[in-house]
């Protein structure tokens, strides 16, 4: 990520378990000493720290406190790429087809026209059977997170490891996020939605921009609600940005905290209750949207479109990236299947969608999210073979 946290010595005598990892551009953490759920005990992370946040689309958000924090070191991406084992290209499945996906389309677009909505983020969830590996019995995450940068390195690329033998709740997510969802620092605001994606820039079209500027208009009011009057403003609109295989439209919208918020030891909730989950992968009215998609999407997100970042308490900075472009893994059989005991091999999963309006294409949609999962789903599996349909 761009902003990191500085390096800062180990404090205090707690040497409870190394277990766990978590990092970012230029940081990384070891030796998770604490769990918190955000949403109910929020001035836990008031009292100081670096946290690693991972949180569900439909909630909720979870953070790790770690120990031991360095800067400005980068991983053996060669050494540790070739421990990464994933599965095979051909054992992914979607949960939702191309039929279902075309038929989600269009029933948005008749919310859209009857006035309920204007736009609605629909996704689909891809999962494969993985087995456990060399960290705690789990897959090595830091191996795909090597794999991710070395084919497609994304500015909010991050990942976080907590095994379930850490005694805490345990999380497995590698992000290789293109995305800005919220960066703090000190009193100031920032979050950069995506809307608007397509192989190269001349193939950025009208849609794209008209679905830009909804999203932006719904990330300015949520931003209202926690910062300044007169404070919140667009940056930059319409910024056209370059990733492995593809391009997005960016726009950059940034206030200042009322005093109120910036002082508050619950300012992560108040932060979260405002704008999460985010705009961008919902849609706008929001609360229509997400009842939308909890009607056309047959199962949960999980992480994805949810958040994955960082808290430095002491410093006042964080930075949290929409979890696109994610892969989580849990371990238990794939959704739908049975096994002896609820036990399985495990899932890795992985999440694509697009973003439904009123111009929207069925076919041009089912279209971008095989474009967005194509190539990591190619990097995360034993065969670099196309993606699933």
């Amino acid at each position: 990520m761009s902003n990191t946290p500085p390096q800062r010595p180990l404090g205090g005598d707690d040497t409870r378990g190394l277990d766990g990892a978590a990092w970012f551009a230029g940081v990384e953490a070891r030796g998770v000493v604490e769990w918190v759920d955000v949403d109910r005990e929020p001035e836990r992370l008031a009292a100081g720290g670096f946290w690693a946040v991972v949180g569900d689309f439909d909630g909720p958000v979870h953070a790790w406190r770690f120990r031991q924090v360095t800067r400005g070191t980068e991983p053996d991406d060669a050494a540790t790429t070739a421990g990464w084992r994933g599965p095979a290209s051909s054992a992914w499945r979607s949960s939702l087809d191309r039929e279902a996906y075309l038929r989600a389309v269009e029933a948005i677009r008749a919310e859209i026209r009857a006035g309920e909505v204007y736009q609605v983020n629909i996704c689909r969830v891809l999962e494969a059977p993985l087995g456990g590996g060399p960290v705690g019995g789990e897959p090595d995450a830091r191996a795909l997170a090597a794999a991710l940068a070395a084919g497609n390195p994304a500015p909010y690329a991050g990942g976080v490891h907590v095994p379930a033998t850490s005694g805490l709740p345990p999380a497995w997510v590698v992000s290789a996020s293109p995305e800005l969802y919220l960066r703090l620092d000190g009193d100031v605001l920032t979050s950069a939605p995506i809307k608007g994606t397509a192989t190269a820039a001349d193939g950025l079209q009208g849609k794209d921009q008209a679905e830009n500027v909804m999203i932006t208009d719904l990330v300015r009011n949520d931003l209202q609600r926690v910062c300044r009057p007169g404070t919140v403003e667009v940056t930059r609109l319409l910024g056209i940005e370059q990733h492995p295989g593809l391009v997005h439209l960016v726009t950059t919208v940034q206030g200042q905290l009322t005093r109120d918020v910036a002082a508050a030891p619950d300012r992560w909730r108040r932060l979260l209750a405002a704008t999460y989950p985010p705009g961008s992968v919902s849609g706008a009215p929001k609360t229509a949207a997400l009842r939308l998609i909890r009607q056309h999407e047959p199962v949960r997100r999980g992480p994805y479109c949810g958040v994955v970042g960082w808290i430095d308490a002491d410093a006042g900075r964080a930075e949290l990236a929409v979890a696109i472009r994610t892969f989580w893994w849990t371990a238990g059989a794939r959704t739908g299947e049975r096994s002896g005991r609820g036990q399985g091999p495990g899932t890795l999963r992985f999440g694509t969608g697009a973003g439904i309006t009123w111009g929207s294409d069925p076919v041009a949609e089912w279209a971008e999210t095989e474009l967005k999962a194509r190539r990591l789903i190619g990097l995360a599996s034993s065969r670099h073979e196309p993606a699933p349909h």
